[in-house]
């Protein structure tokens, strides 16, 4: 796991990226009262939030680069303001955290690894089932899995979401 250089006076991005239905919002959302005690103003945005908000349908590969990159890059503009960022993506794009990673001065990668068979069975969204969706990251598009980030919390689901996110602070406050 890589190391986190924290830079003063810039707000952190807790880039919280998997699978989908593999509990990164759930997992943000509780972890969001302990960053804001131990870090200072914090936002929360999903990947799902802001394709709402932004009316975003589009989810091919390419599509999908160039909107995790509008998310980079919003990131960045916030934490520069010092506020710092919980942000929940699937973003298994390799490129897209190069960019994070050299942009962003406190991006601290998140990384929730959660076997797919497992998220297929268990998702609540149902977009592992063909008829629903086209495009989904881990059937039709490739994961491109973190190799090196900073912290790593591995989800089969067979502890509580509550569990994991103790787990998450746990390891967020030995880096930072």
């Amino acid at each position: 796991m890589r190391k986190f250089k924290k830079v003063k006076n810039k707000g952190i991005v807790f880039w919280i990226t998997g699978l989908s239905g593999s509990g990164k919002t759930q997992i943000g959302k509780k972890v969001k009262k302990d960053i804001i005690k131990n870090y200072g103003p914090t936002i929360l945005f999903s990947g799902d939030d802001i394709r709402n908000i932004f009316d975003l349908k589009k989810y091919t590969f390419k599509d999908r680069i160039k909107i995790v990159n509008q998310y980079g890059k919003l990131c960045k503009n916030l934490s520069n303001q010092n506020i710092n960022v919980i942000f929940c993506v699937v973003g298994l794009m390799k490129k897209v955290r190069i960019w994070n990673n050299s942009n962003i001065k406190n991006y601290l990668e998140i990384f929730i690894k959660s076997p797919l068979n497992t998220v297929r069975k268990l998702s609540k969204k149902k977009i592992y089932k063909k008829k629903y969706i086209q495009d989904v990251v881990g059937l039709d598009i490739k994961p491109e899995y973190p190799t090196n980030p900073h912290i790593i919390i591995k989800n089969n689901f067979k502890y509580s979401l509550e569990k994991k996110s103790k787990e998450l602070i746990l390891k967020i406050k030995k880096i930072v």
